[in-house]
């Protein structure tokens, strides 16, 4: 195979024509636009179109790859769209299929946050954010029943969940202990009592055959997917410079304390405790953005969750809305210079959100490719998934207050908030409608109901 960025190869068996770089290109593009639904959604667009229609992947190396990014921290519907994409033409393949699936979410993100940062006041916008609130609120109780009826399986799990509960709820116990914790016990309760801990593939797959592939189940791996040493190390060199540089240049230029910089080291921390999803992490971005650093305020980051759900590419991208509004609020460039304070912050927490997913892939990958073996979710894994459905109730409760008791408990719970939520709990648990769907009814619900 050329040392060059060649085109996915086919085995002999398979006959089936190369994928040439601008052919993927334009399917990576496309995915950008019309990756709604969250994670599972997005997976399953891309197997729809990747194993099934265009036969790039075949069943099992597609399930391979999500196995593997299911282990990691980050989004891993992006961080499948990166493998894929590095797997059939090296590292330009997985940084345009990654960089492909961010980048359309995060110039709509910029766009819509600042049309609500400036004009949020207007009764239809404040209308429909009113709608939105609610089914936020069911949304993210229907995430918590979603994972937790996955990853609660024995007594032992539940109360994992249950403690994690308790400590972000009463105790306020920082995410990255809870993580940290729930790992360590993973760890001493799989050597001790290995059945209360197994774990399994978050995404089972089946022995469906679709046809051959041009990456087929028996198609060595190219040269760029061999495991060296010395590739690594360049990974690990380039990966490091390319944090270093910019938060060096925000710290010598800025300042360590401007909104910027700290934005851009607490996102970086984020991005290695997204164990979960994005609705795992949600916890810690409100926990820093909100209640220490007050970069905006609770209402605000609810209405942050629901652009997030209503644009394409993964929900944690709501961290370039916390950006913008963190930015534009705090004027990080000057009253005169808002919305390029509020941009230029969205950009920055972006790639340092992203950028160690884009080193996971590179960096495991050929690994992976290599040695053909299965990657199952560990015990310290498995004991991390169950404390994520307890922080996620936590999560629930407190967009619930929120919205139903704006002025507080001492006050009256706002009725129409509560009936709009109902009926969005009805149509997700009952009607297993779309979130985007139901998100639309509500904004319209909402804005009647306002006006």
């Amino acid at each position: 195979m050329s040392k060059g960025a060649s085109p996915a190869v086919a085995t002999p068996e398979s006959a089936l024509p190369l994928v040439s770089f601008r052919e993927a290109f334009l399917f990576w593009l496309k995915l950008g636009f019309i990756s709604f639904g969250g994670p599972a959604g997005q997976i399953s667009i891309m197997h729809q179109e990747l194993v099934e229609n265009r036969r790039w992947i075949s069943e099992q190396r597609f399930l391979h790859a999500l196995n593997y990014c299911m282990v990691l921290p980050g989004p891993e519907a992006q961080q499948l769209a990166t493998y894929i994409g590095w797997l059939m033409h090296r590292t330009r393949g997985g940084i345009v299929a990654g960089a492909l699936f961010v980048l359309p979410s995060l110039l709509v993100l910029i766009a819509l946050s600042w049309i609500y940062i400036a004009w949020g006041h207007l009764p239809i916008v404040t209308g429909l954010f009113y709608g939105i609130k609610p089914a936020i609120t069911a949304i993210v109780a229907q995430a918590a029943h979603r994972i937790g009826s996955r990853a609660l399986r024995n007594n032992m799990q539940w109360a994992i969940a249950a403690a994690a509960f308790v400590a972000i709820f009463a105790l306020n116990v920082p995410f990255p202990i809870i993580v940290l914790s729930a790992a360590f016990i993973g760890f001493i309760g799989g050597r001790l009592s290995p059945e209360r801990f197994g774990g399994g593939a978050a995404h089972a797959g089946n022995d469906k055959s679709y046809g051959p592939a041009v990456i087929d189940d028996d198609t060595p791996a190219p040269d760029h997917a061999v495991f060296s040493w010395s590739r690594l190390l360049w990974i690990v060199i380039v990966g490091a410079s390319l944090w270093a540089i910019p938060m060096g240049t925000l710290y010598f230029v800025l300042g360590w304390t401007h909104p910027i910089t700290q934005m851009s080291w607490f996102f970086t921390k984020a991005a290695l405790l997204t164990f979960g999803g994005a609705y795992a992490v949600l916890p810690y971005i409100y926990q820093g953005a909100v209640v220490n650093y007050q970069w905006l305020t609770p209402p605000q980051m609810i209405d942050g969750l629901a652009l997030g759900e209503t644009t394409p590419g993964p929900l944690i991208m709501v961290v370039a809305f916390v950006g913008f509004v963190g930015g534009y609020v705090n004027a990080a460039f000057g009253p005169d210079h808002l919305f390029l304070g509020g941009a230029l912050a969205a950009i920055m927490v972006t790639w340092f959100t992203f950028l160690p997913s884009f080193l996971f892939i590179f960096a495991g990958g050929p690994f992976i490719e290599t040695t053909h073996n299965d990657i199952t979710f560990t015990a310290p894994l498995t004991a991390i998934t169950a404390a994520v459905v307890g922080v996620i109730l936590n999560l629930a409760l407190f967009f619930g207050y929120h919205v139903l008791w704006p002025e507080g408990f001492a006050h009256r719970v706002d009725w129409i908030a509560l009936i709009i939520a109902l009926f969005a709990a009805i149509a997700l648990f009952r009607f297993k409608a779309k979130v985007t769907y139901v998100i639309a009814g509500c904004a319209i619900a909402g804005l009647l109901f306002h006006l």
